[in-house]
């Protein structure tokens, strides 16, 4: 019997996608942030950047190995800005600050079509919902769902920067299903890689993976090798219900 459906955020509940605009407004925006507090990075933007972009690389090293989320104030303070000489007393107050920022402005994110919809029919169908997600800013995805008007929906809000894990990694899935007091084999994941999410979901013991694919998919699953394949395709979003409605019917 199906009781929940948990979602992924970034690239499934919402679009997401990188642009050189985004890339640009970024580095302007940490750029103004470090000097308005005193702390002027003294490169021209091109060199702020080319710095910011290698420390990203070292810290995805660490991220990707473990399957790990470091706190902003170690992601921001010892591997994005360690190559300048910022007092630490000073930089580390700020890390939430810069990470929120990076989240809503290295990213383009939208509310896909039809979600609050979407949503009702789930829960008008009596099931628990709730998010895994994957973000290196701790208050952000909350933030995010506030203002698109659907936090209300969720019963549980589980994420990599709070628990300290990443999906794939099943210790992510498991705290999300004991705060939402689920068992696997009651659960649906909806997600936009297979790399993440179904491959996650499927090692948690899901009892199906939905995917819907995102402007990031194709690069989140490039270097996967005989993968598993989600149980469900879809192309909008809203599908969810339909493809959770036949579930019910099959495990009544």
């Amino acid at each position: 019997m199906i009781t929940t459906v948990l979602f992924d955020m970034g690239g499934t509940l919402e679009d997401i996608w990188v642009d050189e605009a985004s890339r640009t407004a970024s580095i302007a925006e940490l750029d103004r942030m470090l000097k308005s507090w005193g702390m002027d990075p003294g490169l021209s933007p091109e060199a702020l950047r080319a710095s910011v972009e290698k420390g990203w690389k070292r810290y995805d090293v660490v991220r990707t190995a473990g399957d790990v989320e470091l706190k902003p104030t170690q992601i921001w303070a010892d591997y994005i800005l360690t190559d300048f000489d910022f007092p630490r007393e000073q930089l580390l107050p700020r890390c939430e600050e810069i990470a929120h920022m990076w989240e809503v402005t290295y990213f383009h994110r939208v509310l896909r079509p039809r979600v609050p919809e979407m949503l009702t029919e789930l829960k008008d169908m009596g099931l628990k919902l709730g998010v895994i997600s994957n973000t290196a800013a701790l208050y952000q995805v909350f933030d995010s769902l506030e203002e698109y008007g659907i936090r209300g929906f969720f019963q549980d809000v589980t994420l990599s920067s709070v628990t300290g894990f990443r999906k794939p990694c099943r210790d992510i899935f498991t705290v999300s299903l004991r705060q939402m007091r689920s068992r696997p084999e009651e659960c649906v994941y909806v997600g936009d890689t297979v790399s993440r999410d179904v491959i996650g979901s499927k090692q948690a013991g899901f009892a199906a993976a939905i995917q819907i694919c995102s402007r990031l998919t194709r690069e989140k699953d490039l270097k996967l090798e005989k993968a598993p394949e989600a149980d469900y395709m879809i192309e909008d979003i809203f599908d969810t219900a339909r493809v959770v409605r036949e579930l019910l019917k099959k495990t009544v």
